[in-house]
């Protein structure tokens, strides 16, 4: 999934985005709420992080900007402060989740996948296709029982066209969606995955190439 982190506390930020990173998400960083709005026009987000209290353009402008927006991401709400009243003025601006400073990353982590669920359509909890299994939650994936030894980038590019469930997913689109902002687009870093995945997976091969199309599962 695509997440993008605003946050002002620089350590912070590129801590989240670690975290996340090693979680097989792709993840934009920025400090401040008129970079927010600016990067979101660009790209479609999964999921916004968003803490509450940014300089120059507040998170609650930000918040209330990304509800209007036809295809809004999820936005998750940060704010040192958790009170209930705190909590219900910004599900009023629009935040489909808030979570008061500080927090576990594990929490954190949980709270973004189950947001970026409810921005898709409904998939199940464990992508199957043949004895191909993988469980995103618990980040594993295996065939014919045995568990697959897969970089996270390796993980995200098979998740991510297992849930296309048979579509035709360019290279274009996996680049956008399972790597960031410092991804070269005329890289060949998408083919190069595909290549140290396919042995991965084993035989008989799981991932077809569709001339001029892209790949599927």
């Amino acid at each position: 999934m695509r997440v993008l982190v605003v946050e002002d506390h620089a350590e912070l930020a590129h801590s989240v985005a670690r975290v996340l990173r090693r979680e097989g998400m792709a993840v934009d960083v920025v400090y401040d709420g008129s970079d927010a709005l600016e990067r979101t026009t660009v790209v479609d987000y999964d999921v916004v992080v968003l803490d509450r209290d940014l300089p120059g353009v507040h998170g609650d402008q930000v918040c209330s900007a990304l509800a209007t927006q036809p295809m809004h991401a999820r936005v998750l709400m940060l704010t040192a402060s958790g009170t209930i009243a705190h909590r219900v003025e910004g599900f009023s601006l629009g935040a489909d989740d808030y979570l008061p400073k500080p927090f576990a990353y594990a929490e954190l982590v949980a709270r973004i996948r189950a947001l970026a669920r409810r921005s898709q359509p409904a998939l199940p909890p464990v992508l199957v296709q043949g004895d191909l299994r993988l469980d995103p939650a618990q980040r594993i994936a295996s065939r014919a029982g045995v568990r697959l030894a897969l970089t996270p980038k390796e993980f995200a590019v098979l998740e991510y066209l297992l849930a296309a469930q048979g579509r035709v997913v360019s290279a274009e689109e996996l680049l956008e969606r399972v790597w960031d902002e410092a991804a070269d687009p005329f890289t060949t870093t998408v083919k190069a995955t595909i290549n140290r995945l396919r042995p991965k997976l084993g035989e008989p091969p799981v991932i077809e190439t569709v001339p001029r199309g892209g790949y599927r599962i």
